[in-house]
């Protein structure tokens, strides 16, 4: 179903010196529209629903929320329809930015609640009444994360991945990229999960969702929380943009090569080590906020 429509997945040095040497696994190129991270979890959620002979997907997010984008577009490629439950009830009489309405044009429809009933998106009560009003429809969470999502992200890792590497990096969201990194890890990898939001919340997220240990994730480079950009952040990705002709995003990538390459400014990472860093797509972010 999905790997019908993948292409391929590149890698690209960004850095080769004595000390460091740090590649970038380039996911965004894997779909125009179900780029990066959003391949793989949605990969067996859209092939469970097909299972279960459901025709709608629902699911949530907020107006910059890649996986809404991503969702619109596999729900309309694959024959389903669509409803993206959106965090914030005011946005309702905006015009919609680029992700919303990207979403819209693939033919998902919107539904904006305040954000006090946003916070019950995963409470029973919340889920049920959804069901019943849409007995036909597949729930997916926020952001994509679940196990079935987490079975797709344990893929992101080739052995060829596991064998050469001793840092693995990502952008975290949800948890959902980072525990299926650290599943599919080799016991002696490090993975080192840049924070897109404020807060040490995810950090008790992923705990309850894998029990290994060989995993950090920091929130220095979230620039304040997501969505929300620094002058130095929006300077950094203009620098890498012109140097490596990567395309990147403010929201999840960008703040996690301005945190890698931070970090070995402040020699963070011991001599010789070996970093792969995973660009997870969404570039759709970039027409929001640069």
């Amino acid at each position: 179903m999905f790997n019908a429509i993948a292409q391929a997945v590149g890698y690209q040095t960004l850095m080769d010196q004595p000390d460091i040497h740090l590649d970038l696994k380039r996911l965004d190129l894997i779909h125009p529209h179900i780029s990066g991270n959003k391949f793989y979890k949605l990969k067996y959620n859209l092939q469970h629903a097909k299972q279960l002979g459901q025709d709608t997907l629902i699911t949530f997010g907020g107006a910059f929320s890649n996986h809404i984008a991503a969702t619109a577009y596999a729900a309309h490629y694959f024959g389903f329809n669509s409803i993206g439950i959106i965090r914030g009830e005011e946005l309702a009489d905006q015009r919609l930015n680029h992700t919303l309405a990207t979403a819209s044009q693939f033919g998902m429809q919107l539904e904006f609640i305040n954000r006090q009933d946003y916070r019950n998106k995963e409470q029973p009560d919340f889920l049920a009444e959804l069901q019943s009003r849409f007995p036909n429809a597949y729930i997916i969470p926020e952001g994509g994360t679940n196990s079935l999502a987490i079975q797709g992200c344990k893929e992101i890792l080739s052995e060829q991945d596991r064998q050469n590497y001793d840092v693995i990096c990502c952008a975290v969201g949800t948890g959902g990229t980072i525990t299926g990194l650290i599943e599919s890890s080799h016991f002696n990898q490090n993975i080192l999960g840049f924070s897109a939001l404020k807060g040490d919340f995810l950090t008790s997220d992923v705990t309850h969702l894998t029990a290994k240990k060989n995993w950090k994730i920091i929130d220095e480079y979230c620039c304040g929380g997501y969505a929300k950009t620094s002058a130095q952040l929006i300077e950094f990705i203009q620098f890498f943009e012109k140097q490596y002709q990567i395309p990147l995003e403010p929201i999840y990538t960008g703040k996690m090569l301005f945190g890698i390459f931070d970090l070995i400014e402040k020699a963070y990472f011991p001599p010789h080590t070996r970093i792969l860093a995973i660009h997870s797509g969404g570039l759709q972010g970039r027409q929001n906020l640069l």
